[in-house]
């Protein structure tokens, strides 16, 4: 029977996504300008901002990129924001674009070298609370020092590998032919449990690695680009922001690790699912197989990758130049050694971060919205209303709320700015400039890991290819993430609220800090986003 017209438009619109889910989008179109003219146009903006929470939320029904990018139009079409606002967002977070675009292309050129070293400590370690414990820990280290994004595009690419090696075995296929992983069509019945309990294994590593990241990133100005923001205001150099941020991230990354054994060992939220011993023992074939394979040009492969591993971690580690540039750096040297030079196979390298690029540069979108809008403005000026301690706390509770619902280096540096203002204004001294930027940047960075919305790299895990295969949804990762989020964000607080002020006098009577004359970084900078 012939469809009509109309009801092909209907089926066209964000294809197969459920009914329900278009009519809510259609919805959502049709309210906000009636909200925006009619009503008040800063509950539109917080009804925009909750409606792409939403499509985020929905990102296994339906990739964000359509539904959030026809609220972004239309927010531009309405007035919400301008399409200059747009671009100057875009402008200021180039090098995060430039990252996505180079660095996550650059580490799929590196995948042999990343996948021989992961599998030998997949396989060599069968304590499974060991493994979680080596993935947060080697993921904060990094974080510290790269960015978070690059960390978990590592993980994602590894986490692929390991995925596919089992369902191609699993669906009777051999370890190197072609195969389709993101079918189970034709994965043997015996073979299917072991899938699911595969999928819930590396479901908890890759959220170990993400947790990692904050817990890493928080400690250093390199960690987030929020970090970044705050060091230069303050004019705080690297020692001095570790100093200052000591007191509050210290005991939060030891009660991390604790939080990592428990939720292992007693099989909290989602958490303790071993590898099983089939799985295993494909990966096991799978690396002697691979090192019987090995002829001595994989050897010099793997000989440039770890060249180029040195030059990535130095590059970032000394900033010699913006990430995405040095992710181009590594896509050159990685193909000009192996061999790849059709544009066919360059082009694959691509395939996973471009979606995600054009979805950050719709969140950029919904960020000018929140700016032009002055979103953000009843919070700011309530928690600079308090006093003394009371300021600090608020400010770490504040930033924490808007961090777990919005962009984290959008909040910090919001936040930021307003202080910088009220120190120049006269309005708070410059010691209790120094404790509000501590709360700000403990505060962006830590209570944010309970969604997606407010760290980067966890919302690019679950827009990434990955999330489907292993059966990570919205829900699932905000609740994997529950029992760090709780631990993370209350000894933040009781650090921001018990240890920051005492620990920071110590740290002065020691000489190793000294109190900074207001005028230290005399500069304000623009609101940016993630």
């Amino acid at each position: 029977m012939a469809i009509s017209l109309g009801n092909a438009f209907i089926k066209n619109f964000l294809g197969k996504a459920p009914d329900w889910y278009k009519l809510a989008i259609i919805a959502f179109l049709i309210i906000n300008p009636i909200v925006f003219f009619l009503i008040d146009p800063f509950v539109a903006g917080w009804l925009l901002v909750i409606e792409f929470i939403f499509t985020l939320a929905m990102a296994l029904k339906c990739y964000p990129l359509q539904p959030g990018g026809l609220l972004a139009i239309e927010a531009v079409a309405i007035g919400m924001t301008s399409p200059e606002q747009v671009k100057h967002e875009l402008v200021a977070n180039i090098e995060v674009l430039l990252l996505l675009i180079f660095m996550v292309a650059g580490i799929y050129f590196m995948k042999q070298l990343l996948l021989f070293i992961f599998t030998k400590i997949l396989i060599t370690i069968k304590s499974k609370t060991l493994l979680s414990l080596s993935f947060v820990v080697m993921a904060a280290f990094l974080s510290a020092f790269l960015d978070a994004l690059t960390v978990i595009a590592v993980v994602i690419s590894v986490t692929i590998g390991f995925y596919s090696i089992y369902h191609k075995v699993a669906s009777g296929r051999e370890p190197h032919a072609s195969h389709d992983h993101t079918t189970d069509l034709h994965i043997r019945e015996v073979s299917r449990n072991d899938l699911e309990n595969y999928r819930a294994f590396l479901r908890s590593l890759l959220m170990h690695a993400g947790i990692g990241t904050a817990l890493g990133g928080v400690m250093t100005m390199v960690g987030e680009p929020q970090n970044l923001i705050i060091a230069d205001q303050a004019g705080w150099l690297f020692g001095e922001f570790i100093l200052r941020m000591a007191p509050v991230t210290v005991p939060v990354f030891l009660c991390g690790i604790v939080t990592c054994v428990l939720v292992e060992k007693f099989q909290i939220c989602g958490y303790g699912t071993r590898l099983p011993e089939n799985v295993r023992k494909i990966l096991v074939d799978f690396d002697d197989e691979e090192r019987k394979r090995r002829t001595n040009i994989d050897y010099a492969k793997l000989g440039v990758q770890v060249v180029i591993a040195v030059w990535l971690i130095l590059g970032l580690a000394l900033h010699l130049a913006a990430v995405g540039l040095i992710g181009l750096t590594v896509i050159i040297l990685a193909t000009s050694f192996t061999g790849i030079t059709e544009e066919h196979a360059l082009g694959k390298a691509f395939e996973e971060a471009l979606p995600f690029t054009a979805l950050l540069a719709v969140f950029f979108s919904i960020v000018a919205v929140i700016i032009d809008q002055h979103l953000f403005a009843p919070i700011i000026e309530m928690v600079l209303s308090l006093e003394g301690s009371a300021q600090m706390t608020m400010f770490y509770i504040a930033n924490g709320l808007l961090s777990m619902v919005s962009d984290n280096v959008f909040v910090g540096t919001v936040y930021i700015n307003e202080v910088k203002t009220a120190l120049v204004n006269g309005v708070i001294t410059r010691d209790q400039f120094d404790m509000l930027a501590v709360a700000i940047n403990t505060g962006t960075n830590l209570p944010s890991v309970a969604t997606p919305n407010g760290q980067a790299a966890f919302l690019f895990a679950l827009t990434s290819a990955l999330a489907p295969l292993i059966r990570l949804s919205y829900g699932r990762m905000v609740y994997m993430a529950l029992p760090y989020t709780i631990v993370l964000s209350l000894v933040g607080l009781a650090g921001i609220e018990f240890m920051l002020v005492p620990m920071t006098e110590w740290f002065h009577d020691m000489g190793w800090l000294s109190h900074h004359v207001a005028e230290a970084a005399s500069h304000i900078a623009p609101a940016t986003g993630h």
